[in-house]
């Protein structure tokens, strides 16, 4: 299987920034902003734009989104809204952790179509959002599978007709439910090209990696790495603080700026406080959109 992302690097350590002159993002305007002159631990300081008619864009997710998150992630987007990110990508899960069937919630769906109405974005997220352990996993395999994700990286070596149902199920779930999906984002990012495949054969628009965003109907790769916080204990948070704050500084000439969330980010006043001081400091200088909204323009273009 091959995997998109280097996991054997060990993703907690400092990467490379993607290229900033990627020939994916020639078809879109591009602008330059003054550079953060110094970004503190927890906060950002104010972004300064130079002159130009038109912005580079923000996508801002929401991850993990179910009926057992609801609460945490609909005060997260009435933060979002009054900070001007009216759009979220908002990745819902099927079945989280085997809790119930998220569709058959008639509360949550209402919930998420009046999402959908106005201008949110609804992706599919995985279908269980876990995966089990594997008799006689290798050393390699166990560290992606437990360590880097928690035991949730459910697409990461399932083969393709597992996949293909998982993915087909929740989207006609979905359709039922009277919402359109049009993307697919694998839990923990983490895609074999199984499962790519039948993300696409599925008929879902595109799909999105830690640092890319594939058009699954071109087959097109897009070079934006996505920033995105670890909290499942202190080392996990100070390291995701400090990297977050560089990364920033890195991608801050990319077109298309992506920050990931997850509803336990919102319990942590550290790192909320930095996830509000990026998007106040990026107010004036991008445009927040959805996946969905970039790819329609990028083929436009």
């Amino acid at each position: 299987m091959k995997m998109e992302t280097s996991l054997n690097t060990y993703e907690l350590r400092l990467l490379d920034p993607p290229a900033a002159n990627s020939p994916c993002f020639t078809a879109l305007r591009r602008r330059k902003f003054a550079g953060m002159s110094s970004v503190a631990a927890t906060q950002f300081l104010p972004l300064v734009a130079t002159a130009s008619a038109a912005k580079d864009f923000l996508v801002v997710s929401v991850h993990d989104v179910a009926p057992s998150t609801q609460a945490t992630v609909d005060k997260m987007i009435s933060e979002f809204a009054r900070r001007g990110i009216r759009v979220l990508s908002l990745l819902v899960v099927p079945d989280y952790h085997h809790q119930g069937a998220a569709m058959k919630n008639r509360p949550f769906v209402s919930w998420l179509r009046g999402l959908e109405s106005q201008g949110h974005e609804i992706v599919i997220h995985g279908y269980f959002h876990e995966r089990p352990h594997r008799p006689r996993e290798t050393i390699r395999n166990k560290f992606v599978t437990r360590f880097y994700t928690q035991n949730e990286g459910e697409f990461y070596d399932l083969g393709y007709d597992e996949a293909l149902n998982r993915i087909k199920t929740a989207r006609d779930e979905f359709h039922a439910a009277g919402l359109k999906p049009r993307g697919f984002v694998a839990p923990a990012w983490l895609l074999s090209a199984e499962g790519e495949q039948a993300a696409r054969d599925a008929e879902l628009e595109y799909t999105t990696r830690l640092r890319t965003i594939r058009d699954l109907r071109s087959g097109k790769n897009f070079a934006t790495r996505s920033l995105v916080y670890s909290v499942q204990n202190n080392w996990r948070r100070a390291t995701s603080i400090v990297w977050n704050a560089a990364l920033a500084r890195l991608l801050k000439m990319n077109p298309l700026l992506r920050l990931s969330v997850h509803p336990p980010d919102y319990s942590h006043p550290a790192v909320w406080q930095q996830i509000v001081d990026l998007i106040r400091a990026l107010d004036a200088v991008r445009t927040p959109t959805t996946y969905q909204d970039w790819i329609a323009e990028w083929r436009r273009t």
